[in-house]
């Protein structure tokens, strides 16, 4: 099982350079496990992306069913007081936004902090360093 960021998930809703890389990683293990804001994190990008004319609104549509299709058999980590807790740590050690450091909180808390050799796929650079400094296996390599 690996934890998967908004920013991995987007690509493999529609084609971004990093979608042959994801869905390369998703053929190798097809459990994905999510924080419960991933999907609206990811209709947000959707719809960036229709506002600024680089996704159809027969692209948005077609995004939309694979994000469904993916929903229905993830693994997604719900809000708690501990995880709330746990991001705002994360926020005083580490450079990330507040949905960065909710996602983070979401894999440890999956992990219950056993972070070794468990795989955290994204591609936002703070939140990929944030990952690795928790002791997170970083994917994919850069």
């Amino acid at each position: 099982m690996k934890f998967w960021d908004s920013s991995a998930i987007v690509p493999l809703c529609v084609k971004e350079p990093s979608s042959d890389t994801v869905r390369s990683l998703l053929a190798d293990d097809r459990s994905l496990v999510i924080w419960w804001a991933t999907r609206v994190e990811c209709v947000s990008t959707l719809m960036r992306q229709v506002r600024a004319g680089a996704l159809s609104a027969v692209g948005e549509r077609q995004a939309r069913q694979v994000l469904a299709t993916l929903a229905r058999s993830w693994i997604e980590i719900q809000p708690t007081e501990i995880l709330r807790r746990t991001a705002e740590r994360l926020l005083a050690v580490h450079p990330l936004r507040a949905a960065d450091a909710f996602q983070l909180a979401a894999a440890l808390e999956w992990r219950r902090r056993q972070t070794a050799e468990t795989p955290f796929i994204s591609f936002d650079a703070r939140l990929r360093e944030a990952a690795y400094k928790e002791g997170f296996t970083i994917l994919p390599p850069e």
